[in-house]
């Protein structure tokens, strides 16, 4: 499939090769673990244990690199497994990392409980001012992680700028792209070394499945990767990678209508007396609002807002909502919402990611834009 292809074509013929025995024009499931080989050391295909691959787990990958505009793709268990086996691939006991101060709070737990246990030190800064990144490299960093946008605050961070802050210092440009997905940004264009994606959210959209992916333009890297991810062994299995792939063949319709959904709501919510403040990268206002223009394609599914009356009227707000799913997790057709300080970043609790107990947090779903804001309107009251 050339990358010369739109992106609505790469997303659906990229990797899904149809079966050259049947014709089926499904990739199959090969639910397999072992291969008959040609041979001591004659592998069929490149194919000898389902850790190391499988021919499922490939037409992903393959996707997934197309798509982001890649060499390589890898797919793995979650979104975390693949953050862990990249930053053990680029990481040694003594080296530094400069996170934001608005990550997913698993990716922040995975630093401050895991990685630091290992002798790797994190500075936090603001990925928003290239000059605040700049000001917390040190010369034992390492990696510049980024998210744009970020979970749960909507911030966005110019890619582009960043990923000449990390060429001059000569460390890695990582950004996690799951709440864009590739239709509406790709990093790698942008400079970005390495992109992070939980597929479990957009790319897989429908919440029945759990994965991750790194992309990565460097072929170096990515046998590194590739290595690193076959000794640690953290990978897709078969139908997890057949959803994925499934679902990415609607990302771009389904994301189109996640932004659609999401304008609407952001925009009411601007107007709501009992709402302090919406984030939403497409609002005129937002900090970010220019450079999310300029690199995104549209500003995605996800708002966030603040309540009117603390913690426990945001808690209040969560408890009544009929259309909206109560419930973790982001970016399926159906419309969730959370409140991200006792759910999904509780672990950041007393850091310096620590989010705002009035925040609510919403994963717009591709319902009826009417129907979701009469369920905002009631729960508000």
């Amino acid at each position: 499939m050339s990358d010369q292809h739109s992106f609505e074509t790469l997303a659906i013929h990229a990797g899904n090769t149809a079966d050259p025995l049947t014709g089926a024009v499904v990739p199959p499931i090969y639910q397999v673990s072992t291969y008959k080989q040609d041979g001591v050391g004659g592998l069929r295909g490149g194919y000898e244990y389902s850790r190391s691959a499988n021919p499922t787990r490939t037409a992903l990958e393959e996707n997934l690199a197309a798509l982001e505009g890649g060499s390589l793709g890898l797919a793995f268990a979650s979104g975390l497994a693949a953050e862990d086996c990249l930053l053990r691939t680029l990481l040694s006991p003594g080296d530094h990392v400069v996170i934001p101060n608005d990550a997913y709070g698993g990716t922040f737990r995975l630093f401050a409980k895991v990685v630091s246990r290992w002798g790797v030190t994190f500075s936090v800064a603001n990925t928003s001012d290239p000059a605040a990144v700049r000001a917390a490299l040190t010369p034992k960093t390492k990696v510049i992680w980024v998210e744009t946008p970020s979970n749960p605050l909507l911030g966005i961070s110019d890619i582009e700028a960043l990923a000449g802050v990390a060429r001059a210092a000569g460390v890695r440009l990582v950004v996690d792209n799951t709440f864009a997905s590739p239709y509406l940004q790709q990093p790698l264009a942008l400079g970005a070394d390495v992109v992070v994606h939980s597929t479990t959210k957009y790319m897989g959209g429908h919440s029945d499945v759990v994965g991750g992916a790194l992309i990565v333009s460097d072929a170096a890297l990515g046998e590194e990767l590739t290595y690193h991810q076959n000794a640690m062994g953290a990978v897709a299995g078969p139908f997890d990678a057949w959803l994925v792939l499934r679902g990415i063949k609607t990302l771009a319709v389904r994301m189109d209508r996640h932004s659609e959904n999401a304008t609407r709501v952001a925009d009411m919510l601007t107007r709501h007396p009992r709402v302090s403040q919406v984030l939403y990268p497409g609002l005129p206002e937002h900090p970010g609002h220019e450079t999310a223009a300029k690199q995104m394609k549209a500003f995605g599914g996800m708002v966030s807002f603040r309540v009117d009356g603390g913690e426990e009227a945001a808690v209040e707000v969560c408890n009544r909502a009929r259309l909206f799913t109560l419930g973790e997790s982001l970016g399926g057709v159906e419309s969730l919402i959370e409140h991200p300080g006792r759910m999904t970043h509780a672990s950041a609790a007393g850091s310096a990611l620590e989010v705002p107990a009035d925040l609510v947090r919403l994963s717009v779903g591709i319902e009826s834009g009417d129907d979701l804001l009469a369920d905002l309107k009631q729960m508000l009251g």
